[in-house]
């Protein structure tokens, strides 16, 4: 189990639980929790969808710069191509 937890730990906290907030409130504590995790679901498939359908949050693909052939002039010494002044 879980940092040395064994059956019987687990069993006291149960009883606790119980003890705390009654065995008539639990279906509601549980009922509630399992409507807030699935309002939780929901909200994060629909802004998976509003992310997906708006174009300005997707990462944009940038093309890479061209350069116009007849504005650039190689230094064979550097084994580069500079700009025309």
């Amino acid at each position: 189990m879980m940092a040395g937890l064994t059956g019987w730990h687990l069993l006291i906290v149960l009883a606790v639980i119980l003890l705390l907030f009654g065995a008539a409130k639990l279906p509601a504590l549980a009922k509630s929790m399992g409507q807030s995790a699935r309002v939780f679901r929901s909200e994060i498939k629909e802004m998976k969808k509003e992310d997906a359908a708006d174009p300005t949050t997707a990462s944009p693909v940038v093309a890479p710069e061209v350069r116009d052939a007849s504005n650039v002039a190689a230094d064979p010494a550097r084994g580069t191509v500079d700009p025309k002044p």
